[in-house]
């Protein structure tokens, strides 16, 4: 870590010459540094060696060397207290053994020490010794503990100090799926979605924030695992001639049941005989035998999970995937809700759907659609049974799953673009649970092409039938000739983002920059920086993602435009926050830069 010249005046030694009684060799590093009968008199000092600033020591008759900024948050050690062996640090009472760096505190790293000698009346220091660890592992091991202890600035710093030694984010980001998968036995949950959806981020980004996201998402692994039991795993079954469809039917039927035990061993055997499509085609298959489980975060959580694994690669799949069991054996199945059985029975019409898709794939196999116009209307009309039968007709005529569940994601983000802010505040997650939903379940039929899709499709369609009141009146979906094209878009929007209330004022802002011919890239940027610097919460991450893909999938530019002008809403409705995580980030890049944070600005 660099260090900036702001410590006490180093002393000056009177030479770096050694002596005809004691020779030095000329390889040897050591380098002259103090007096010694000044250090014993002051019994402290500050000095500098190279360009290392050193806090010296003479303690119970000894010489101590230490890098002079605390590894915490960079206070002068050398205006800490030492005694009985141990330097406390003023600022924040981190302790550390004297004599070999090694921290009482997780949260405060060890400290460097550096080897002494005494020559001819001086003090010598070694400024360049071996290190402990080399700087990879070194941050490899406080990412680490920046997860067990939940500490968010620890965490910040190991992302930071793995970035300067150019590791790849997916070893990061492995870390903290295997961590989070491990050490929380309800499973897969907000924290390991949060991570994915930050890998997903990564490219979307700015540059400077990558390391941003992947400190949001870690932290949020480290949040949610805190105080939780670790899992403990059940082995596959030793047994490999076991077909597809029976591993499929054995864990249908323990998750029906709800039995982990049983659904693990099968998940493991499916993962270690099939490959990754089979197996997310299981997972998936199973996330819909009932209707929109734990209003679609089952669904989303088991497709998060199969995205992260495509960042860091399936052969991670044994430790990761077997976490989403708990989310798919415990979730509420939603035909159990009344607003799915009265005053209409609309899950008893998805149900029925489910039992006519065989005949309607094979009607439709060797046909090819088109989405008819007004079909996209239809899927948001006041007639359950309207939209059923549309998606019906449209998959006999050779609809696709993708094709089917791109549409239900649209008029779910539609829903999200039209919310009135008249409705209660809460009500922002009940359109934006369906439109994560709808977004995972065309995510899914791009991965598997699946009828599983088409399931999670209906389902979708009838949760975006549920939320119609919350567009009543529908908000107007900006077309870009309200404002006028900002010169600055990045400054104008995250100005929208400062003040609460400027909804409406975000959603037009973002219409007139794409009507103008702006660059999505740039748009996408100016998004993801006013995400990652605020206190968001599960929901609005996950809602930036979503939008940014389904504005990928899109063919058509009016139809992507509704997915960003959607999402600048709703961020903009989530927005400011206290913004103490980037406070914490702010600080560890300083720390990481050498900047001195005990000092006034």
């Amino acid at each position: 870590m660099a260090t900036e010249d702001t410590d006490p005046e180093p002393t000056e030694p009177e030479s770096t010459e050694p002596t005809d009684a004691e020779p030095v060799e000329a390889e040897s590093t050591f380098v002259g540094v103090a007096d010694a009968d000044e250090l014993r008199e002051q019994g402290r000092m500050v000095a500098r060696a190279g360009n290392r600033a050193l806090a010296l020591f003479h303690h119970e008759g000894e010489f101590r060397a230490v890098a002079n900024r605390c590894p915490h948050m960079g206070f002068p050690l050398s205006e800490g207290t030492v005694d009985d062996g141990v330097l406390t640090c003023h600022w924040h009472h981190a302790r550390f053994e004297l004599s070999c760096g090694d921290t009482f505190d997780p949260w405060a790293d060890d400290v460097q020490t550096f080897p002494t000698e005494v020559r001819d009346g001086e003090v010598y220091v070694d400024p360049h010794p071996d290190p402990d660890l080399p700087p990879v592992e070194h941050w490899t091991d406080r990412l680490e503990t920046g997860l067990e202890e939940g500490l968010r600035l620890v965490v910040a710093k190991s992302v930071l100090g793995l970035a300067d030694e150019d590791v790849p984010y997916t070893d990061p980001l492995r870390q903290g799926l295997a961590f989070g998968a491990r050490y929380r036995a309800d499973g897969w949950g907000r924290g390991l979605t949060t991570l994915a959806v930050m890998a997903n981020l990564h490219d979307e980004v700015r540059p400077e924030d990558r390391t941003r996201a992947l400190y949001a998402g870690l932290s949020e692994v480290a949040e949610n695992a805190q105080g939780e039991p670790p899992r403990f795993e059940q082995p596959a079954f030793s047994t490999r001639d076991l077909t597809r469809d029976r591993l499929e039917s054995w864990f249908r039927e323990t998750v029906e049941v709800r039995d982990d035990d049983g659904a693990e061993r099968c998940l493991r055997t499916a993962i270690e005989t099939l490959d990754p499509e089979a197996v997310a085609d299981i997972l998936y298959t199973a996330a819909t035998d009932h209707l929109y489980m734990d209003a679609g975060h089952t669904f989303d959580f088991v497709n998060k999970a199969c995205e992260a694994l495509d960042h860091v690669g399936w052969e991670h799949a044994p430790e990761i995937l077997p976490s989403v069991i708990p989310r798919l054996t415990g979730a509420t199945r939603y035909e159990e809700r009344s607003a799915w059985r009265q005053p209409l029975d609309v899950a008893g019409l998805v149900f029925d759907a489910y039992d006519e898709l065989p005949g309607l794939v094979e009607d439709g196999a060797d046909e090819t659609w088109s989405a008819p116009e007004g079909f996209a209307d239809t899927l948001l009309s006041d007639d359950p049974e309207e939209l059923v039968t549309a998606m019906k007709a449209a998959i006999q005529n050779g609809a696709t799953p993708a094709e089917i569940a791109g549409e239900v994601a649209h008029a779910a983000g539609v829903r999200v673009a039209r919310f009135g802010t008249s409705n209660e505040f809460g009500d922002w997650d009940t359109v934006h649970h369906t439109y994560t939903y709808a977004n995972a379940v065309h995510e899914a039929a791009l991965r598997t092409d699946s009828t599983a899709a088409y399931r999670g499709a209906f389902a979708g369609a009838m949760s975006v039938y549920l939320d119609r009141f919350l567009n009543t009146p529908p908000t107007p979906i900006p077309d870009g000739s309200e404002v006028e094209t900002p010169d600055d878009l990045r400054t104008e929007l995250l100005g929208l983002f400062d003040e609460e209330g400027e909804v409406d004022s975000a959603g037009r802002l973002v219409a007139a920059f794409l009507a103008d011919g702006g660059d999505p890239a740039e748009l996408k940027r100016a998004l993801g920086e006013g995400l990652l610097r605020e206190d968001a919460d599960f929901h609005t991450r996950q809602n930036v993602e979503a939008a940014f893909e389904q504005f990928d999938l899109a063919d058509d530019p009016e139809r992507a435009r509704v997915h960003l002008v959607a999402t600048a809403r709703y961020l903009s409705a989530h927005a400011p926050t206290r913004r103490s995580a980037e406070q914490t980030y702010t600080i560890a890049d300083r720390l990481n830069r050498g900047e001195n944070i005990h000092e006034s600005d």
